[in-house]
């Protein structure tokens, strides 16, 4: 028995797998810290009682350190999201139960997800890269390069780049710490305040779309330009609520880049930037993943 915890911005999954195959799932809301990871730890130490854990893998929003030789490892690094920041998000999760256990950021775990079971795996053939982009409550990459997860000095944090902006666009942005970066621009929160309306209720036909189409195709641009990844699939729940997008951000990312990647035109960008192949359960999965590197168990 694997579990699994996805902590997103909103609303934390918990789930049991038995290899890849999820048995057990329950939902709480993201409330305070303290609530919200007491709550998942009475779940799975419900779920240990009955059949021990071999291992718990945990995806969460960021930023987190993941540096296992820094004292603060597993820790929620300054965040958006309020009341967050330095909270010890492995420790409280992982400290009940004796048994191997991995942490990393939900995109992450996503991309690791589809690298090794969905987009990754096509026509017989295993990607060496891919980017897994989130658009919902915030916006995050993860990036799967050669069976693993990058990390660096930190994990990558390209919702926070500034991109160029679409020319007549004025809207301020967003984001407490940096105005208007992709996340300010384009994540729920910051198109609500764009629109004026909450996400579900903006309509389709708003000629302000193209700015956000605009904001989106240059940080795929970006992505392709500096990273050279195969695939760059873009879920969350604005990537995955809104479909008809990702055809115009095709579109308007061929014509950014401008002829340069020569692998790139109007018909390969179909492949190159898609819908994650495992949909919703990109994340939950990705759980899944990192718990099977926590217990040496690879790509199986």
């Amino acid at each position: 028995m694997l579990a699994g915890i996805e902590l997103g911005g909103s609303k934390v999954v918990i789930l049991g797998a038995i290899g890849r195959v999820i048995v057990e799932r329950e939902t709480i809301p993201t409330t305070t810290p303290a609530e919200t990871l007491a709550n998942a730890v009475t779940i799975l130490e419900r779920w240990h009682a009955d059949t021990p854990f071999a291992a718990i893998g945990i995806g969460s929003f960021g930023p987190l350190r993941l540096d296992r030789h820094a004292p603060d490892f597993g820790v929620m690094l300054p965040t958006p999201k309020s009341g967050w920041a330095g909270t010890d998000i492995f420790g409280t999760l992982t400290a009940p139960f004796n048994c191997p256990a991995a942490i990393d950021t939900d995109v992450n775990g996503a991309a690791l997800a589809e690298l090794r079971w969905g987009a990754g795996v096509q026509d017989n053939m295993q990607s060496d890269s891919l980017c897994y982009i989130t658009i919902g409550t915030g916006v995050g990459g993860g990036f799967a390069f050669n069976g693993r997860v990058v990390h660096g000095a930190m994990h990558p944090e390209i919702g926070h780049i500034r991109l160029p902006r679409a020319p007549g666009d004025d809207f301020a942005g967003n984001c407490p710490f940096h105005g208007d970066c992709i996340e300010g621009l384009v994540s729920g929160p910051a198109l609500a305040r764009r629109f004026g309306v909450p996400g579900h209720e903006i309509d389709d036909a708003d000629p302000r779309w193209d700015h956000v189409v605009s904001d989106i195709s240059h940080l795929v641009s970006t992505v392709l330009l500096g990273t050279s990844a195969r695939q760059i699939l873009i879920g969350g729940g604005i990537g995955l609520g809104r479909p008809e997008l990702l055809g115009r951000v095709r579109e308007k990312s061929v014509v950014q880049l401008g002829g340069y990647l020569p692998h790139i035109n109007g018909d390969s960008i179909r492949r190159i930037v898609a819908a994650p192949l495992l949909g919703d359960q990109a994340g939950a999965l990705g759980t899944v993943a990192l718990a099977m590197d926590a217990l040496g168990m690879g790509i199986n």
